[in-house]
This record gives structure tokens, C-alpha cells and sequence, in this order.
């Protein structure tokens, strides 16, 4: 990791922009695949998958004899893991339902709002490198609390054609039966556009690399909502002298093994313990399987020493990272202080890990700047709000002038006619209360 120290504001755009890969040419792509599946449906899905998965395959959709071979092929122990993660984000996500309150808003006027649920979701789940099976339970536990009626899962297949069995596995658990064996740009176009196989969707959620993300962007001018620009992982980890070098080590690196594209970020008020961690990092990463992947986003990587906290404070939240580590002595007092972060991590005993499978909170999180105005995932990525209003003769009455002087004077004279037909109505008859 490049080590800065104290370095000039001016300087922060530059030090803290995100790694990206080369994709001059990612929006022709990504646009051509989507027009030919939006064309060719399934054809255009199974030559894509070749062409990108290298596999063949006639069939996308997960068999129930797929789904009995799976759970068998679990070990028990990560069944109870997972069964345990669920159950926590279960607990955490559930209380987020709002039960309507109505408000009078001035005498004889009500009004309220109502989570309706989605009908059709789509999911869909990195494979890749690393079958990301916890997403499955950070995004199907929210769709099926939300009520979604039709929940639509995707993920890359492997070169057997196959989904990794903990994927299929949580799905079936969670309760969804309807998975793909498609992945990439080719996922977001069926799921989109809807093929013979494939049900169309109205919102489509879930992580992804570069492409996915330009797909998901991409589809979403053309009415299919999205949950956020989500795209390679990242993280930024504030320590102080109190910090275990080798903790941070671990949370630097648990991020770094994501990909190449992923960045993690170092801050800390002293020199000497930007060197513990890098030193800490040299040894951990001989040990990790992934010493290649993680070896290349840590040459995206940096390590900043700053002399206050208020310096520190500026730099996370012009940085606005998806995850925040806070391994210093006063977290909670500097974490109240955040504005841009997806997720935060407090103290020395809450590796970033926890929050990605099984405290609870929701691991699908606004990457590249995106907290800035955006949030993770939550219940509410599941529903859509409804508010309603009910007027009684008097609740006319009280508001109905505000309306007509506000309308004649847009001009609007329908808008005031509206209003008035009504009050002249009232005003020779004798019309119950309701």
C-alpha cells in the first residue's frame, strides 16, 4: 500500500479516486448484449453464457432434483451457519415494516402512507470467483418479508453448468424457487426484458462487477428500477495506537481478496502504525489462498497519516466508503459524526466480515462514492410507497381555499374548478358528514 503523509486537500480527489478497469469500450458492449437478448431472448442468453461461462446450456433453470443434490452435498455445519446468519437477519430486517399512521393534517383532512410490496424482484448473485451465497440471504430475506410475490434469483454457472450448491442451498432455504443458471450482463437482460425461460421483473438487486453494473444502470432508464449503482467492493479502516495491527491487517485484506478492482484504504495518526499494518499485511497475505487477487487491489491501495480526527473525519466522508471500520479508542463518538458511509464497523471486536454474513445488517451496500446518497439494502429496497388521502365536507372546507388561490394563480383553472364544484355543492346542500 502507498503510504501519504498529512497530504494537501488538494490532493485528497486524486489520492482517494476508485481503481477501475480498462472498459473503453464497456457501454457498446454492455448495449449490444442487452439489445440482442431483448431480441433474441433465450438464443441470445445460451450463446452469451458460452461465449462468457463457457458452457452450454439448454436448460437455465434449477431442476428440484438440482436442489435435493445440493442440500445433500452441504455439510451439515455450514447449513447451521447459515441457518443462524438467516435467523439474525431475519430479526434485524423484520422490525423494519412501519405500520400506516394517519395524520390529520388540519380538521376533516387524512392522510397516510403504505408499503405495498413489489410483485416481480430479481436477484441476482456474483459467482465468479467466490459464489457469493450470503448475498442470497441479503436479499432474499427482505424480498420475502416485503411481501414480493414473484422473487427471480440469477447466478453465473461454473463450467460443469452448475451453481455452487450453498447458493442453491439458501435459496431453497429462504424460499425462493426460481433460479437461473445465468449470470453477468446476459442475467440483468433476461431479467429485464423477460425471455421464454426467464420472468421479466420490476426492480433488479444485487452486487456485481463492472458490467453487471452498467447493464443494471442501463435498463434502468428503460423502466426497470434498480437498488444502486452497486460495483466492486471497498473499505476504509480508521486506526488509532489502540488498534491491533494485526486486526486491521485482517479487515484490509478481507476486503482486498474481493477482486482486483477492490480498494481498501488505510487512515491513522501516526507512522508507525501505517508500518505495523503493512507489516502485519506482508504476513498474512503469504497464508491467503487469494494472494494474487488481493496482491493486485492492494497496489490500488493506500494508507494516509493525518494529525486530527476532524482531518480523519473529513477524509471518510469525502471518501464515502461502502464499509467503515472505526479501530479506535473513541468509535462511537467519531462514528455519530459520519455522513458518507454504507456500513459501520465499531471498535476493535467488529471485523467487517460479520457485518458481510451474519450480524444482521445487510451486506448489499452503495460502492464508488454512492453513500453519499445512497443506502444499503433494506426492507424498504422491497416495497414502494403508497400514500392516501380522505377529505370529509369539513376537511373541504378548511383546505379547499388554499387550493383554488393556489391553482388560479398556476393557472391552472381544471385544478380550481376541482375544488370549487365541490364547495358549491356543499354550500346548498346538506351532505352528511362522512
Amino acid at each position: 500500500m502507498q503510504l501519504f503523509i498529512n497530504p494537501e486537500r488538494a490532493e485528497w480527489p486524486k489520492l482517494l479516486q476508485r481503481p477501475s478497469l480498462n472498459t473503453a469500450n464497456l457501454d457498446t458492449l454492455v448495449t449490444r448484449i442487452l439489445d440482442e437478448i431483448r431480441a433474441e431472448g433465450d438464443i441470445a442468453i445460451q450463446r452469451f453464457t458460452a461465449e462468457f461461462d463457457g458452457v452450454q446450456l439448454a436448460d437455465f433453470q434449477v431442476s428440484p432434483a438440482e436442489i435435493r443434490e445440493a442440500e445433500a452435498q452441504l455439510p451439515d455445519d455450514l447449513k447451521k451457519a447459515i441457518q443462524t446468519a438467516k435467523a439474525n437477519i431475519e430479526k434485524f430486517h423484520a422490525v423494519q415494516a412501519i405500520a400506516p399512521e394517519v395524520i390529520e393534517t388540519m380538521p376533516g383532512v387524512h392522510c397516510w402512507r403504505k408499503s405495498v410490496p413489489i410483485e416481480r424482484v430479481g436477484l441476482y448473485i456474483p459467482g465468479g470467483t467466490a459464489p457469493l451465497f450470503s448475498t442470497v440471504l441479503m436479499l432474499g430475506i427482505p424480498a420475502k418479508l416485503a411481501g414480493c410475490q414473484e422473487i427471480v434469483l440469477c447466478s453465473p454457472p461454473d463450467r460443469n453448468g452448475r451453481l455452487h450448491p450453498a447458493i442453491i442451498y439458501t435459496a431453497n432455504l429462504v424460499g425462493i424457487d426460481k433460479l437461473f443458471k445465468v449470470g453477468g450482463v446476459q442475467a440483468i437482460g433476461g431479467m429485464a426484458y423477460g425471455t421464454a425461460s426467464i420472468p421479466n421483473v420490476y426492480k433488479i438487486m444485487g452486487p456485481g462487477n463492472q458490467y453487471v453494473t452498467a447493464a443494471k444502470q442501463m435498463v434502468s432508464r428503460k423502466g426497470i428500477a434498480i437498488d444502486m449503482p452497486a460495483g466492486p467492493s471497498e473499505v476504509l479502516v480508521c486506526a488509532d495506537r489502540t488498534a491491533n495491527p494485526a486486526f486491521v491487517a485482517a479487515d484490509l485484506l478481507s476486503q482486498a481478496e474481493h477482486g482486483i478492482d477492490s480498494q481498501v484504504v488505510l487512515v491513522v495518526f501516526e507512522v508507525a502504525v501505517a508500518n505495523a499494518v503493512q507489516v502485519a499485511i506482508t504476513e498474512q497475505l503469504a497464508k491467503l489462498p487469494r494472494r494474487d487477487i488481493a496482491e493486485k487491489a492492494l497496489a490500488n491501495s493506500i494508507s494516509i497519516v493525518v494529525d486530527q480526527r476532524e482531518t480523519a473525519l473529513e477524509l471518510i466522508n469525502a471518501y464515502a466508503p461502502e464499509h467503515l471500520i472505526l479501530a479506535i479508542e473513541d468509535a462511537e463518538i467519531l462514528g455519530e459524526q459520519v455522513l458518507n458511509a454504507g456500513s459501520i464497523f465499531l471498535g476493535h471486536y467488529t471485523p467487517e466480515s460479520v457485518g458481510d454474513y451474519a450480524s444482521g445488517t445487510n451486506h448489499t451496500l452503495p460502492t464508488n462514492g454512492y453513500a453519499r446518497a445512497y443506502s444499503g439494502v433494506s426492507l424498504d429496497t422491497f416495497v414502494k410507497k403508497i400514500t392516501f388521502q380522505r377529505l370529509s365536507p369539513e376537511g373541504l372546507r378548511n383546505v379547499g381555499p388554499a387550493v383554488e388561490l393556489m391553482a388560479a394563480a398556476e393557472a391552472l383553472m381544471a385544478h380550481k374548478e376541482a375544488v370549487t364544484i365541490r364547495l358549491d355543492s356543499l354550500s346548498v346542500s346538506d351532505v352528511p358528514n362522512l
